[in-house]
């Protein structure tokens, strides 16, 4: 069985997370989903727990930062092109997400930073590892 994420992060309204997500072009696995939570499916090694926070707080008693105030991780997500990379900016964006850095263009590699509404950024970016620099 291949290595699998799932990256838990606490939403303060489930609905908002869950339309967030879904606008991104992740489905929902009602299997983990309820009231207190939702699993979103990126593909099939890589998942989303969008949880309220009661729920979150089951899992760890420290406090839950406000990711629009402070910065705890930056969750990266490879993208299939550099026109992919827009196009889930752009969903983002239209869903409530708002960009939180200038793109990035290095030749090579191309990224985008968007948060969502909770403030969590998803780094979304393309890589041509062929044209990377040597020195």
């Amino acid at each position: 069985m291949p290595a699998m994420i799932f990256v838990n992060l606490p939403v303060s309204n489930l609905d908002t997370a869950i339309a967030y997500y879904k606008a991104l072009g992740f489905s929902q696995n009602p299997q983990f989903s309820d009231d207190t939570g939702a699993c979103m499916v990126i593909s099939d090694t890589i998942y989303v727990m969008v949880l309220t926070h009661a729920k979150f707080r089951q899992f760890s008693d420290l406090p839950i930062p406000d990711a629009r105030e402070q910065r705890q991780a930056l969750y990266a997500l490879s993208c299939d092109s550099r026109d992919a990379v827009d196009q889930i900016a752009e969903r983002g964006l239209a869903a409530g997400g708002r960009e939180t850095r200038e793109r990035q263009d290095m030749g090579f590699m191309y990224s985008r930073a968007i948060a969502d509404p909770d403030g969590h950024t998803w780094e979304h970016f393309w890589m041509d590892m062929s044209q990377m620099p040597t020195e």
